[in-house]
């Protein structure tokens, strides 16, 4: 019945990764190759993680 009330685990999961992937952006731009490769393998372990809260919740 009020289902929209309910907060979407997701949200804040897919709201750190966009922020993970532009600061992964403006690493490689500033040629800082480390923190570029650091950031994207962070923003993959957390889109790993959205994936399944997807699957699992249908």
């Amino acid at each position: 019945m009020f289902s929209f009330l309910k907060r979407d685990p997701a949200r804040k999961l897919k709201k750190r990764h966009s922020m993970l992937l532009e600061q992964a952006m403006h690493a490689q731009r500033n040629g800082d190759i480390k923190m570029y490769s650091k950031l994207t393998a962070e923003a993959e372990e957390l889109f790993e993680q959205i994936k399944k809260l997807a699957t699992s919740n249908g």
